[in-house]
């Protein structure tokens, strides 16, 4: 059997994050917020052959309406590459853009690409979590009494509230967890350590003046995650009230408000990632300089009533495929789906609290579904370059009980 050849991350690109419904890109649609930021990674390479890329492997949790008829390809196409690249939606909800960079990934490694493009995109203004017409089937209930054992079909925020009662996860633990992420967000910021990874995006305003019956177009350009905010205080997120009913009785009953609130969850958001992947000789070739390369990556099931314990089965898992203990990882990006399954999994395995979202996470930053894995593989490969780092690795829980890590080395 041929040995695996190395894929090495050669850029890195994403747009800021932006509130859903309300935020920047709230009228901006994913299918050309994903070609500007393939355009920007691109921008990183100008010895590269765009005729070399032989894929766009792009993720979204929900491919449809304007995020649909595969995004991947329709971005390719918007960005001006050659007709010669192919592109592909992929989905594996939340993990959707960390699957992109795998796929990309294990293509090189096995010999079949020089060059890969994975990406991930989401628009959350424009196409509503479940999608416009969601039909779960109905066999997926046939082995539960209970239709909140099936987390995407009942809620998200049940599965955090079971979480946290299981793994006794307190709701002043939540509240000063999500008040931390805030807080190393805003110091990030402050700092430019978000800078490098960024594309600005020139977003245009348009609003009818009733009195002269004109449309007034506005240009701004937007560089900063737009989620992270000053104000936030640990006796505003106590005040925030919990929305779901928590079933302790033994007949499941419930007895009373939860500890999951909106403040101590992640924002629903829009906004893109793209990383180039190319092969040892690829680099050689076009005079490329790696930032990182790709080490290793697993996914495994967990429960759907209990979806965000998945990093838990997972990590462990990516770093026996790495060939590395937890201790080497010097950065981990774990996705702050809530703070209640963030804390869950990081008092389990025992996680360094210090390096685990040291720049803030998705309660701050926003969680823009599908493109969260390949922004956050941008975060990690540019943090592991700017503070001299080996190993980086992003992770996440995924809807309908799933968990995914993905392991980094800096060269």
């Amino acid at each position: 059997m041929k040995p695996l050849q190395d894929a090495y991350i050669v850029a890195a690109k994403r747009t800021p994050i932006g509130k859903s419904h309300r935020g920047f890109f709230k009228h901006t649609r994913p299918d050309d917020l994903l070609a500007h930021v393939l355009r920007a990674v691109l921008a990183e390479l100008p010895n590269l052959d765009p005729a070399a890329i032989e894929d766009v492997i792009c993720g979204c949790a929900i491919p449809e309406a304007q995020q649909g008829l595969n995004v991947a390809r329709i971005g390719a196409v918007l960005a001006g590459l050659p007709n010669s690249v192919g592109g592909i939606t992929v989905n594996r909800f939340c993990a959707s853009g960390l699957s992109a960079v795998q796929m990309a990934a294990d293509r090189i490694r096995v010999g079949e690409s020089e060059v890969m493009i994975a990406a991930g995109v989401e628009s959350m203004s424009m196409v509503p979590m479940m999608g416009n017409a969601p039909s779960l089937s109905p066999a997926a209930f046939h082995n539960t009494e209970r239709v909140e054992d099936y987390g995407i079909a009942y809620g998200m925020g049940l599965t955090a509230e079971k979480v946290a009662q299981q793994w006794k996860v307190s709701r002043a633990a939540q509240d000063a967890f999500a008040l931390q992420s805030h807080q190393r967000a805003l110091a990030a910021q402050a700092a430019g350590e978000f800078s490098a990874e960024i594309t600005p995006v020139t977003v245009t305003e348009r609003t009818l003046d009733l009195a002269s019956g004109q449309v007034r177009q506005k240009q701004r350009v937007v560089s900063l995650d737009e989620g992270a905010r000053p104000d936030t205080s640990l006796e505003g997120l106590a005040k925030l009230k919990p929305p779901f009913a928590v079933p302790r009785r033994a007949d499941g009953t419930p007895t009373g408000l939860g500890s999951v609130t909106a403040g101590n969850s992640s924002q629903t958001s829009d906004g893109a990632g793209a990383l180039v992947l190319a092969s040892g000789a690829a680099v050689q070739r076009f005079g490329l300089k790696p930032l990182a390369r790709f080490v290793g990556y697993a996914s495994r099931g967990v429960p759907p009533h209990l979806m965000g314990i998945g990093p838990i089965e997972a990590i462990p898992a990516a770093l026996k495929a790495a060939g590395i203990g937890q201790h080497d990882l010097g950065w981990i990006e774990l996705n702050e789906a809530f703070a209640a399954q963030a804390l869950a999994v990081l008092n389990t395995l025992g996680l360094d609290p210090a390096r685990v979202n040291p720049n803030g996470g998705a309660i701050a930053l926003g969680h823009p579904l599908g493109a969260t894995g390949a922004i956050r593989a941008a975060t990690v490969v540019h943090a592991l370059q700017r503070h001299q780092l080996r190993y980086g690795m992003v992770t996440m829980c995924v809807g309908m009980g799933q968990g995914a890590a993905g392991i980094f080395e800096r060269v």
